[in-house]
């Protein structure tokens, strides 16, 4: 019974900032043996060929170990009728495993207690897995009523198990025996268990239980609503323009797109979408201000019908839950098993950097409003105007243009000579593509992935593009989780959400998004690196105000010297990026920062006052409520609304990300100290890359998080380097 499943039963398909996880693990029962036999044969040899001899569909192929390299899924055997079948035999199966442990006549010992849970749900793991794939990447109608049945069903499977109280007696007595241990991990793993537990309110009497029960799976039904409400946001939430001439200020190639979008969603024009924050790409060339305001307006005030009541019901339900398990606030709640420990932490870090974010955004609007002045604008800046104005501010203040620097950012050599070649030089790992590997959709690529001794490590797919039912941000997943009990081999995913070019274009993208790509694969490399025991202790399944560590360490590397040196080259000629180019795009690094870190900073606090809510308390008015937030905290800034706004703030609400959204901050510290370590000791080198990947990539949950950083680094990390690389002080 690993982290996954349990998390999988109760609906945390994570969204991580930009990015998120969703957990699933991988097999065992009775053909674990065959499986641990085929994943064993498959590590001893170079790059095995998946034969597909006859991809007829034969049963249900969730129900057994996929033959594939490292257990793979068959994707190209796997259809939406087999889900339902394989949620209903997987809970029963499980079901079944779980009331043999806890009917076990003999003494509740580690190995017939809590490494028996580890090792039961193999159906339900594959099934989970697979299935909250499609719902993040494959959403349609149809997936979304899977998504309905199955979560009440998960929910009360996950509550049945934890609220069992002979299986909870059978965990306690091994938690009392835990010091007896002699192996550091196993305690870890008890303890884990035993907190899970009773997080999940093994203690409560009867009556609290049933409460608990009912709370679960309301909140269960609401977090889902909120999901799909999402999803159909970012199909009903368009902007069609019809006039080309509005689109003055977009390139052709973007205006290409636009109009292949409209022309997919069988509509006349040019089709805007939304990306999931509220700043939208567009609406930093976009000439036309009233469809820049357009565009804002419809990307802010989204979903406020149908999830204005939703997020006020989530709030009210969760601090109730809080409550009943003996906390103050669901704050209290989320943060007592993360690095923060308490609300007042958290709080404390966002409140400290506010100040120096709002007086860094307010000479920054300075700087925007005498360039709208210049250009003969007689209005005050808003929040559609910012970027558009910031663009030009960046050009007059760096000499630098987006337009300019877009034609060395073609997305195959970025990945190719950039990521690729970055993550060969610190770590020595090498990529090769397996075009044989079936995947869920056909911009999806695979690659296998080798260690520096030239070993089988992992497989990395990657999902590139944006497109209709698959949901905003980028995010990464752990297919299969690295663990040594059932000798489980990494299998991880990245998704992004780049706009596709049209036919025959090239993809070239933002030097954000470029940013992107390797902040997501630093996620893949924490997961690929992983070297624990067991599944519910490797991989990402740490603190979530750690995971963010590792992705934005790996994002630094994009702006190395020699990484650029060696991917930034025009697509056309292939010539490099010119010096002084390069130099501009470096020195404009800390650019807008103001604005980036108010943004953050407006929906960090958002999401922690939301679940300072006290049970009992009453809010009738989303909107107003955001205003008093921001206001309290001396962060409502007219020109910057949060980064989210409530209403599609899928971290907090539907993400499994609440009270939980300062962790990209409270991992930011770590990543520019652990960055800045580096730079001084030599850089991109394989003796750093080395340390790094085994004083943390490669140890998961399995021991203490600050202690994993403390070896690699020699002391705590300090807040010097994170102010330095948001370039708030000089």
């Amino acid at each position: 019974m690993h982290k996954t499943v349990i998390a999988t039963a109760i609906g945390a398909a994570l969204i991580l900032s930009a990015c998120g996880e969703q957990k699933a693990q991988e097999p065992k029962t009775a053909a674990k043996a065959a499986a641990q036999q085929l994943a064993s044969d498959a590590s001893k040899i170079a790059a095995p060929a998946d034969t597909k001899k006859d991809t007829k569909k034969v049963g249900n192929v969730l129900l057994e170990p996929s033959p594939l390299t490292f257990q793979a899924p068959q994707y190209d055997l796997i259809t939406k009728a087999d889900f339902m079948p394989a949620f209903k035999a997987g809970i029963k199966e499980h079901s079944e495993e779980i009331a043999a442990i806890a009917n076990n006549p003999e003494a509740p010992t580690f190995a017939n207690t809590i490494v028996a849970m580890e090792k039961t749900g193999a159906i339900l793991d594959r099934t989970s897995r697979a299935f909250f794939q499609y719902s993040g990447l494959l959403a349609d109608d149809e997936v979304q009523k899977i998504e309905e049945q199955a979560m009440p069903m998960l929910t009360e499977h996950s509550d049945n198990i934890y609220m069992d109280p002979k299986l909870f007696a059978r965990v306690q007595a091994v938690y009392d025996a835990k010091d007896k241990l002699t192996d550091k991990v196993d305690q870890r793993l008890v303890q884990h268990y035993y907190d899970q537990f009773v997080r999940a309110g093994a203690k409560l009497n009867d009556q609290d239980k049933a409460k608990l029960r009912d709370l679960n799976g309301e909140l269960s039904k609401l977090a889902t609503e909120f999901s799909q409400n999402i999803l159909k946001s970012f199909k009903d939430d368009t902007i069609l323009v019809t006039d080309k001439a509005q689109l003055k200020g977009l390139s052709d190639d973007e205006i290409d797109g636009l109009a292949a979008a409209a022309k997919t969603a069988g509509k006349e024009g040019y089709l805007i979408s939304l990306v999931n924050t509220t700043r939208q790409p567009l609406l930093m060339h976009l000439d036309n201000r009233e469809l820049r305001q357009k565009i804002w307006e419809t990307s802010a005030n989204r979903a406020q019908s149908t999830n204005g009541p939703i997020v006020l019901k989530l709030a009210e339900l969760r601090a109730e839950k809080a409550k009943l398990l003996g906390y103050d606030t669901w704050a209290d709640y989320v943060l007592a098993d993360q690095m923060a420990g308490k609300p007042a932490a958290v709080y404390s870090m966002l409140d400290n950097l506010a100040p120096k974010a709002v007086a860094k955004a307010e000479h920054e609007a300075a700087d925007i409003q005498k360039e709208i002045k210049a250009e003969g604008g007689n209005f005050e800046l808003k929040p559609w105007d910012w970027n558009y104005y910031a663009e030009k501010v960046r050009k007059a203040k760096y000499d630098l243009d987006e337009a300019q620097i877009k034609p060395y950012f073609e997305f195959n050599r970025v990945l190719n000579d950039g990521l690729f070649f970055a993550m060969n030089k610190l770590y020595g790992i090498t990529f090769k593509p397996r075009t044989d590997l079936p995947v869920w959709q056909e911009d999806v690529k695979v690659w296998q992935v080798f260690d520096k001794d030239g070993s089988p490590l992992a497989l990395f797919y990657l999902d590139p593009y944006a497109r209709v039912g698959k949901n905003g941000g980028a995010w990464m997943d752990e297919i299969v989780t690295q663990n040594y009990l059932l000798d489980g081999k990494p299998v991880v995913y990245n998704a992004l959400n780049i706009p596709k070019p049209a036919a025959g274009q090239p993809t070239l993208l933002t030097f954000d998004e470029v940013v992107t790509m390797f902040h997501e694969f630093g996620h893949a490399a924490h997961g690929i690196f992983s070297k624990v025991k067991y599944p519910s202790l490797a991989g990402t399944s740490t603190a979530r105000d750690f995971v963010e560590f590792p992705s934005q360490f790996n994002e630094d590397w994009a702006i190395n010297p020699e990484v650029l040196a060696n991917y930034a080259k025009n697509y056309k000629t292939g010539e490099p990026i010119p010096a002084d180019l390069l130099k501009k795009i470096r020195d404009a690094a800390t650019f807008n920062q103001g604005f980036n870190t108010v943004e953050y900073l407006g929906a960090a606090l958002l999401d922690m006052e939301w679940h300072s809510v006290k049970a009992g308390s009453k809010i009738t008015d989303v909107n107003a409520f955001e205003k008093a937030a921001l206001e309290k905290h001396g962060i409502y800034y007219a020109p910057i609304m949060p980064r989210y706004r409530s209403c599609y703030f899928s971290h907090a609400f539907s993400g499994g990300y609440s009270a939980g959204y300062y962790a990209y901050l409270w991992t930011e510290v770590f990543a520019a100290d652990a960055f800045s370590y580096m730079k001084d000791h030599g850089g991109l080198t394989r003796e750093n890359g080395d340390k790094f990947r085994e004083d943390v990539l490669s140890k998961g949950n399995s021991q203490d998080l600050m202690q994993d950083y403390i070896n690699f680094r020699g002391q705590q990390p300090t807040i010097d380097a994170l102010l330095k690389r948001r370039g708030l002080v000089d």
